[in-house]
């Protein structure tokens, strides 16, 4: 490649550098934030945060268990569906393959101990819902418990059983929900499961929820217009207040 052609593409990419660097340096300036460096890591669980829920499971009051799992969602609205991932080893694992049922049981700040405890704890040595003082309850349409405590119990029937490695993915239809109504909104009729203070689990840890950004759809909500009496009355408001200010100079 000629010199002079190499020389041009440098001065090209040194242009292309300098740009870039301003743009970021425009944006760090006007936005208050610096931009951090990516670094690659080895593939790993890196979606985060997820709900730390209780998993309740087994036929009768001699059998129930239940254990923590962090590796759970939804994955369909119609038939509503979900999911738990559990390790082959664990204590619950052959009761619900045995049984095809259990319960999701969403937890809260105020649950965050037993949470943890759970799941660090095995079925094989302890009767869980004794030590953690917490109670079972009846569900409505499976055989395994409910947790009282509980804001939310999803009641869901296995599926399908998907090994996948480490964990084996219980795909489940859920049959049945179980809501406290101390989270309903007697006006409006909503359940506001944010008043429960739900737990979530980051990297090893357990946090709240945090506060409240926005709702669904509200990047395209249109604004409401002002009504043209209140914008006449911020017109004047703000109109007197430039005048006092004026004449107290």
């Amino acid at each position: 490649m000629p010199a002079a052609k190499i020389k041009d593409e440098g001065r090209e990419n040194a242009f292309r550098l300098f740009v870039s660097l301003s743009q970021a340096d425009r944006f760090i300036r006007r936005s208050g934030k610096r931009m951090g460096m990516k670094h690659n890591w080895k593939p790993g669980t890196m979606i985060y945060p997820l709900p730390a829920v209780l998993v309740s499971c087994g036929a009768t009051p001699e059998e129930y268990n239940l254990f923590t799992v962090a590796w759970t969602g939804t994955v369909c609205t119609n038939p509503p569906m979900c999911y738990i991932s559990v390790r082959p080893e664990r204590y619950s694992y052959p009761i619900i393959r045995r049984q095809g049922e259990f319960v999701i049981n969403l937890t809260t700040e105020d649950l965050a101990f037993a949470t943890d405890w759970c799941g660090v704890r095995s079925g094989r040595d302890y009767r869980k819902f004794e030590e953690m003082k917490l109670t079972p309850g009846k569900a409505g349409v499976v055989r395994a418990p409910i947790v009282e405590e509980a804001p939310v119990c999803i009641e869901c029937r296995v599926k399908e059983i998907v090994p996948l490695g480490s964990h084996d993915l219980f795909l489940a239809e859920v049959v049945n929900v179980q809501a406290d109504d101390r989270y309903l909104n007697p006006e409006t009729g909503k359940f506001e499961l944010d008043r429960a203070n739900p737990l979530v689990y980051t990297h090893g840890e357990y946090f709240g929820l945090g506060k409240k950004i926005g709702k669904f759809g509200w990047s395209v909500e249109k604004k409401k217009k002002k009504n043209i009496f209140m914008r006449l009355r911020m017109h004047f408001r703000n109109f007197w207040r430039s005048e006092a200010l004026r004449w107290n100079q």
